[in-house]
């Protein structure tokens, strides 16, 4: 971590223990504020121009959600080791087998050189989703690589790189962001199809953590993106990356639309919505995978990690008035 984080760190620290408000969180605040605003300014003519293109030096695996902190990044990702199988009719209620596999969450520079990793997951638990910084820890879930499964939600602290079990859910939840501003914690599913809410105690801990996946679920009202990495934007918002694949006959390539949708936590309904219309040069989506939007001098800046394996950093701008 760079001289800046740990300052931050420290102070941030130091003063929640005396119960203050850092100024440097209020400024974090408005500087969310201000990407959502920026965001509502995008549309598909949007014109993203390229800022640069890092590849990464190690093998990324499949990587799936990310944050910046500082003049690093945080990636997680899944190593598959044996890749599900479908069933033939339903077992369990599950349409495909475990698999195999690792999760990992990724310290990496800005030059693409890996500084530290941990592994996450127990078991047939190893699919990290999209993960959140909430200015103290990381946000990680972890679940089985199939719908309707089970998770676990860690927090891992970026200096140290340790990771602290939360809870366990009877779900797959592939994503989290922490509502910073009451406290509370919200899921995605598999595909992004039902959302949740969780109350956090001041450790952290679900209150209602021991409720029915059923009770605490919502069902999302969009249906024209798979939420893959979503970030919280402050007053209850969080700004969601993902993409929809489409076929015109079941056999072709699919084609893939990215986009981003900014929603409101207290219903689950998208605020906004826009395309990203930005591919790689083999086809990929740049919302395909791990996601960091923040602002910038010239209006918005994003970080994509579309690609697996040999994975590269993408940077754009696009310019917002």
């Amino acid at each position: 971590m760079n001289c800046f984080s740990r300052y931050f760190l420290t102070v941030f620290l130091t003063m929640l223990s005396v119960g203050a408000v850092p100024s440097v969180l209020q400024a974090a605040d408005l500087d969310r504020d201000l990407l959502a605003e920026r965001v509502t300014k995008l549309s598909r003519g949007t014109q993203w121009r390229p800022v640069s293109a890092v590849p990464i030096n190690f093998m990324t695996y499949h990587p799936q959600g990310m944050v910046r902190i500082g003049d690093t990044l945080f990636v997680s990702s899944v190593e598959i080791k044996e890749p599900t199988r479908r069933f033939p009719q339903p077992v369990d209620g599950y349409d495909r087998d475990t698999g195999a596999g690792v999760g990992h969450l990724f310290k990496i520079d800005m030059k693409g050189n890996l500084i530290s990793e941990i592994t996450l997951g127990e078991g047939s638990i190893y699919h990290p989703g999209g993960i959140d910084y909430d200015g103290r820890y990381i946000w990680v879930p972890v679940a089985e690589y199939r719908p309707n499964s089970r998770s676990i939600v860690y927090r891992v602290d970026p200096e140290t790189m340790k990771a602290e079990e939360m809870f366990r859910f009877a779900d797959h939840i592939g994503g989290v962001v922490h509502d910073t501003d009451d406290n509370s914690l919200h899921g995605v599913s598999w595909g992004s199809r039902r959302f949740y809410r969780w109350t956090l105690d001041a450790g952290g801990k679900p209150t209602n953590g021991d409720e029915s996946p059923e009770k605490l679920r919502k069902l999302n009202t969009s249906h024209y993106l798979d939420y893959q990495d979503c970030k919280y934007t402050g007053n209850h918002r969080m700004l969601c990356s993902g993409v929809t694949e489409m076929r015109v006959t079941p056999d072709q390539a699919p084609f893939r639309l990215g986009g981003l949708d900014l929603v409101d936590l207290t219903d689950g309904r998208p605020l906004f919505q826009t395309p990203v219309l930005l591919w790689t040069a083999s086809g990929f989506d740049m919302t395909h995978n791990p996601v960091w939007m923040e602002t910038s001098e010239a209006g918005i800046r994003g970080y994509f990690m579309p690609e697996d394996d040999k994975s590269v950093l993408y940077i754009y701008e696009a310019e917002v008035k």
